[in-house]
């Protein structure tokens, strides 16, 4: 009799356990391998002892690869991920399409007005919001300021890219491993175009005019592309073509470069002594200009979204909130420091004594966010937004193609001249290919 109500009992607990098994839901994120997603995966474990219901599974992915996936699982409804990873590029265009979960209806205390304006419109559609930031970034440049004493240079609130060329010649010392400069050379649309892209914009140039013929065999794109090639092949690392934001990060973070321009986000790493072994001889300024004083800082978010194939949006959505609330930069700044929390996404961060006084490059950070303009880049008139891409749907592929071309030069499998023409033709055919051009 007592071995029967044991085996009723363990079988009770069975189906009960099975039964809360049943009851959990799973929301598979794909995000990208940078630091700050690294933490925020080491920290979910907070939420899933908050939301017990609520299983999370992590898919880790390289900037290029991610967008190459999350891409095809969206315009497929394939289902594979619950929260994506996307930014101000992608959210628009898929939410004009229906891709995305609108994000309305926010808990009172996710206080989405302190989200700064030129983040939270660059992920809305039609005045609602498809993504939530969890972390915004525009572009910067850091220096070692213990070269620049020693070459005796000063450098100015922003300097021009004629400067930098001089300044990375006198500070270029390969061997003893410091080069001059570091910037993207890794093809892709959201890498070396990127960049490339915001220095086009100051030499005057732009992806299309308003007839939307593409411009990429324009004087100022020659002239551009020229600039960059001869600055990373003079003083630049070896392999310059395999190198983007991680890879860039981790040279300068090591002593490697003189110079580096990228994204603002990087700032709260190399300031960190854990993580920079520059961390006490870092300065900063805004991102250089050549002829045109605009387009030389980007804007850009890393947004989680909910795709509208997920099965489990509801609890989706509940993980999204939580990751780019006030709640989790408060967490950041308890476990990693203040230093460390998620940028460039709320105003109270801003204003928190705490954040600025851990955080000297603050002011200028929120500086080169809001003033980086997505429509007024260019020194002539141009149909898209976007400062560091052109927010159409074919800018994907173009991006992508054309970044194969400038590494192909940047390495020298062919001329700047080559590059531009066949960047040239093949963005033509594909503008001509989607309606753009007759």
């Amino acid at each position: 009799m007592c071995r029967i109500v044991s085996l009723s009992v363990f079988a009770a607990a069975l189906l009960g356990g099975t039964a809360l098994a049943q009851a959990q839901t799973t929301v598979t994120i794909a995000t990208v391998n940078n630091a700050d997603m690294i933490i925020m995966q080491r920290l979910s474990d907070r939420f899933e002892e908050a939301h017990p219901d609520i299983d999370l599974e992590w898919v880790v992915l390289e900037e290029n690869v991610l967008r190459q996936r999350i891409t095809t699982d969206i315009a497929t409804l394939g289902g594979q991920f619950d929260v994506m990873t996307i930014g101000t590029y992608e959210v628009p265009i898929w939410a004009a399409q229906g891709w995305l979960v609108p994000l309305e209806d926010l808990p009172s205390e996710y206080d989405v007005d302190d989200v700064l304006k030129p983040v939270r419109d660059g992920l809305s559609h039609d005045g609602t919001l498809y993504a939530l930031p969890f972390y915004a970034e525009s572009s910067m440049l850091y220096y070692r300021t213990d070269l620049f004493q020693e070459a005796g240079i000063d450098m100015p609130d922003q300097p021009t890219w004629d400067q930098v060329r001089e300044w990375a010649a006198a500070i270029h010392d390969p061997d003893n491993g410091v080069y001059g400069i570091c910037l993207r050379g890794k093809p892709g649309w959201g890498e070396n175009m990127a960049f490339l892209s915001t220095l086009v914009n100051t030499f005057g140039g732009q992806w299309f005019d308003m007839e939307w013929r593409p411009r990429l065999d324009d004087q100022a794109w020659h002239d551009a592309v020229t600039f960059y090639v001869d600055l990373m092949r003079n003083y630049g690392p070896p392999g310059a073509t395999t190198n983007g934001f991680n890879e860039n990060l981790a040279l300068f973070s090591t002593g490697r470069c003189g110079m580096w321009v990228d994204a603002t986000v990087a700032a709260g790493m190399l300031y960190n002594p854990e993580q920079s072994t520059v961390a006490d001889r870092l300065g900063f300024a805004q991102a250089p200009v050549a002829s045109h004083p605009k387009g030389s800082n980007w804007l850009w978010s890393w947004a989680l979204a909910v795709p509208t194939s997920s099965d489990a949006a509801d609890a989706a959505k509940e993980f999204v909130t939580w990751a780019t609330s006030k709640e989790y930069i408060e967490l950041v700044a308890e476990e990693e420091g203040w230093v460390s929390v998620p940028p460039g996404t709320r105003r109270s961060t801003y204003d928190n004594p705490s954040y600025t006084e851990a955080a000297p490059f603050a002011e200028a950070v929120l500086r080169a966010i809001e003033t980086a303009d997505p429509i007024e880049t260019t020194a002539n008139p141009k149909p898209y937004s976007g400062v560091q891409y052109a927010g159409i749907p074919e800018f994907q592929a173009i991006g992508t193609q054309v970044g194969q071309m400038m590494a192909a030069a940047l390495s020298g499998q062919m001329t700047v001249d080559q590059a531009l023409q066949s960047a040239q033709t093949s963005t033509e055919r594909t503008m001509q290919q989607a309606g753009y051009l007759k």
